[in-house]
């Protein structure tokens, strides 16, 4: 079991800039790929972006250009810089670890389900 703790969230103006994090209590992150996902109520739960244990990334196309996944093996963190943001970025932000490394590819992020562990998420409310 990996407890993996979400940090961050908060209230911005359209257009502004948030950085958010998942950090896994006493486990390197180095050997899973991690993958961030938010669901707005009544929607589908969607991937935004993922990085293999390798440093490729992956995003959605609701994200491309404007959010930066990446990571920290020394301190066990990994991060989703979200810059321009939009109102319909506001959600939950949940991050995901994926044991096998093959959830994430150049293609695909993969559904939550998939993945081995995940967070409780971080609220990122983004307004007019």
């Amino acid at each position: 079991q990996v407890q993996l703790v979400e940090s961050g969230g908060g209230s911005v103006h359209v257009g502004e800039s948030l950085r958010i994090s998942c950090a896994a209590a006493g486990r390197a992150l180095d050997v899973y790929a991690i993958a961030w996902f938010r669901q707005v109520p009544g929607k589908e739960r969607e991937g935004v972006a993922c990085i293999t244990r390798e440093g490729r990334t992956h995003y959605a196309d609701s994200v491309k250009g404007r959010f930066t996944i990446s990571r920290d093996n020394s301190k066990h963190t990994a991060y989703l810089e979200m810059s321009n943001l939009r109102v319909e970025d506001m959600s939950v932000y949940h991050c995901a670890i994926d044991r096998s490394n093959s959830k994430c590819s150049e293609t695909t992020i993969g559904r939550l389900r998939e993945y081995d562990w995940w967070g409780q998420g971080t609220q990122v409310f983004v307004s007019a």
